[in-house]
């Protein structure tokens, strides 16, 4: 949940868009993406105002009808790129 928060806190306008959800026996699995603004701190980077896109996977096992274990996997290193934070690759990328 601190994850969570970190990064509503960060991004206050973000909105998540499920892009694919399946289900088998307890487990559940989402693909979704997420938009927003960076307007509030993010682990000591003050905000750039810069929008950000990316994407990710949750898996999900259930018991009871409560989520019981979860996994995600998401773009961490293109969200710090698009800031602007990581400036060697962001250059990088910009020059492509």
């Amino acid at each position: 949940m601190q994850r969570g928060a970190l990064l509503t806190t960060a991004f206050p306008d973000s909105k998540f868009t499920i892009e694919q959800m399946v289900a088998e026996g307890d487990t559940v699995v989402v693909r979704w993406t997420v938009r927003g603004t960076h307007k509030g701190d993010l682990m000591g980077n003050a905000p750039t105002g810069k929008p950000i896109s990316l994407s990710g996977v949750s898996v999900c096992r259930l018991a009871d009808g409560k989520l019981v274990e979860g996994w995600g996997n998401w773009d961490a290193l293109g969200m710090f790129q698009q800031l602007g934070i990581v400036p060697e690759l962001a250059k990088a990328r910009a020059a492509r």
